[in-house]
């Protein structure tokens, strides 16, 4: 059998179903129940993120600095980058 390369019908692997128009609407069906997961998946994200709305602290003294105002810029360099 080192010769032969011709393949008998009991000697098919897996993916021999993987031709021709059968093989197309495999990779059709797998790829739309993909996307189909996927749009399932946002559509309960953004479902659950709707009741969970986004709030801004308007509050301005709720900012606090974490160094005294001289000490905040000392790591910065004013030259002019050449």
């Amino acid at each position: 059998m080192a010769g032969n390369t011709q393949m008998n019908e009991n000697e098919r692997g897996l993916f021999s179903l993987l031709h021709g128009l059968s093989g197309f609407l495999i990779a059709v069906v797998l790829l739309l129940s993909i996307l189909g997961v996927l749009v399932y998946n946002a559509i309960v994200v953004q479902a659950a993120e709707a009741q969970n709305p986004y709030t801004v602290n308007q509050d301005i003294n709720g900012l606090k600095f974490i160094a005294p105002s001289a000490e905040q810029y000392k790591n910065v360099d004013y030259a002019p980058s050449k």
